[in-house]
């Protein structure tokens, strides 16, 4: 058996059709989701922590690579979830393109990819509940057991467990109910976010911005050209792409869209056009109000950044930071819905396909939804989040969502060489200009985040080969025998 095998089209797209996911979402209702996954920890955190760390006030120019990149990836998510209206994202892709194996290394990233991002999320969104109602619960039920603080440790991170659990309920009750849910969170934080570009805007101390990048002593060694100048944007790049993995989870939701050919697309880059633009102008008011070395600075602006810059930078608006407390509560819980949803749609598609136990395939009777699926992940994510300290966790979310679209950029490409015959009711433009240039520019991302990052998503490979091997390779459904069509990737 190849190890390159790939998923008759053909199959997959009957599959499509008779699948037991429910087609709810429309175009508004997709752009939505895009949102609630992008506006959330990349503008409120990630933001400030690529300044203080990599770019400076060149944080801006870090959003434009992160952008272009995901404009070019995104081109290509919008062929392929018009043409193959199914769950699965890069996974279903790459198993059509570029054979089983790949689509399985590409299936575990994003499982991990959403469980880390996922657990984060609620860990932050801990953090700042806690700020808000710092007496609400005691300290060792809000913290990880590996916490201790004036010789007290902690038990069990409950709020994050909690808003977790909240959230799974949400989804298997149904995925329109989720998304209007996320609609009304993207209003309200947007309209937050919206509120602090204009009205900081008034507060930009030209003399912030300045020098823009990053000079050359701050890394005096000279030994990390992503700390530093156009090196440390590039670096800054890498770290803010985290704010863009929203474009990933639009297109797992491809199978409960109406009209996919025509919704998918607009939800991929609408949502991508409106986020890039609130992301530039936020970006340039924060380094503006507040300088970046600030954020580099846990006794000054390294915590609760936002806040941080508008208490000293914008005289008369602290009521605002309350809002911004608010606004990120609301945020990363549409963050991390986007990323249940991804994560529970990506295993529900690897488990149909047999790769993993095919009782993660039933859906629920009533609300036609993957429940198992939500019920197994809610346990996984829940005891990242209930367990570990938040510090544990990196940009292994950034480096799994890079790494997908590497790969579904160059899928685009071949798959117009394997079947160019194929109605494509959105098409890539410029191929392969467009896939090459992704591709590129998604690896120069990746190169840039840290040596730890890399390493540890190497070990979680080396332990995805082992399942696949053991388990998923003979328990694939292209062994049955009335599998009709299966192809080697390349024939």
């Amino acid at each position: 058996m190849s190890l390159f095998r790939t998923k008759p089209l053909s199959k997959l797209l009957m599959q499509a059709e008779s699948g037991g996911l429910k087609r709810t979402l429309g175009a508004p209702g997709l752009v939505a989701l895009g949102i609630g996954a992008v506006i959330g920890a990349g503008i409120f955190v990630r933001t400030a922590a690529a300044a203080g760390e990599k770019a400076g006030s060149g944080v801006v120019f870090s959003f434009i690579i992160a952008a272009i990149g995901c404009a070019f990836a995104g081109l290509c998510y919008a062929e392929f979830a018009a043409m193959i209206p199914i769950a699965g994202s890069a996974y279903t892709y790459a198993y059509v393109t570029m054979g089983e194996l790949i689509a399985w290394i590409i299936g575990w990233a994003l499982i991990l990819e959403y469980a880390l991002g996922a657990a984060t999320l609620s860990i932050a969104w801990s953090e700042y509940f806690n700020n808000l109602f710092p007496n609400l619960i005691p300290w060792e039920w809000r913290h990880s057991p590996l916490q201790s603080f004036q010789g007290v440790h902690g038990i069990v991170n409950g709020p994050a467990i909690v808003i977790l659990l909240l959230l799974t309920l949400l989804l298997i009750k149904g995925t329109s109910e989720s998304a209007s849910v996320n609609a009304v969170i993207v209003t309200v934080k947007v309209a937050i976010v919206v509120m602090i570009i204009a009205l900081g805007w008034k507060f930009i101390n030209p003399a912030n911005h300045t020098p823009l990048l990053i000079p050359d002593n701050f890394d005096a060694a000279h030994t990390n050209f992503f700390r530093h100048g156009w090196g440390g944007v590039v670096g800054g790049a890498g770290i803010v792409f985290f704010a863009f993995i929203g474009f990933d989870a639009v297109s797992t939701a491809a199978q409960e869209a109406i009209n996919p050919g025509r919704d998918m697309p607009i939800g991929l880059l609408g949502s991508l056009t409106v986020c890039t633009v609130l992301y530039i102008a936020f970006s340039w008011v924060l380094t503006g109000i507040a300088k970046w070395n600030d954020f580099n600075n846990p006794q000054l602006g390294g915590e609760a950044s936002v806040a941080y810059a508008i208490k000293t930078g914008m005289p008369g608006y602290e009521w605002l930071s309350t809002l911004v407390t608010v606004a990120i509560l609301f945020g990363f819980s549409s963050v991390m819905l986007v990323m249940l949803l991804g994560q529970s749609r990506v295993f529900y598609s690897m488990a149909n396909d047999g790769l993993l136990p095919r009782v993660f395939a039933e859906v629920h009777p009533k609300f036609c939804t993957p429940y198992k699926c939500n019920a197994l992940l809610f346990v996984f994510v829940g005891l990242i989040g209930g367990l570990l300290p938040g510090d544990i966790t990196g940009d292994l979310t950034s480096i799994g969502t890079l790494f997908a679209f590497v790969l579904v950029s160059l899928g685009v490409w071949i798959m117009r060489r394997k079947n160019p015959g194929q109605p494509r009711p959105f098409r890539t433009p410029f191929v392969p200009v467009v896939p090459i240039l992704g591709a590129v520019v998604c690896c120069l991302m990746i190169v840039g985040l840290e040596t730890t990052t890399q390493v540890a998503a190497l070990v979680w490979m080396v332990i995805g080969l082992a399942v696949y091997f053991l388990y998923a390779k003979s328990h694939s459904r292209l062994n049955e025998a009335d599998v009709p069509g299966v192809h080697v990737a390349g024939d």
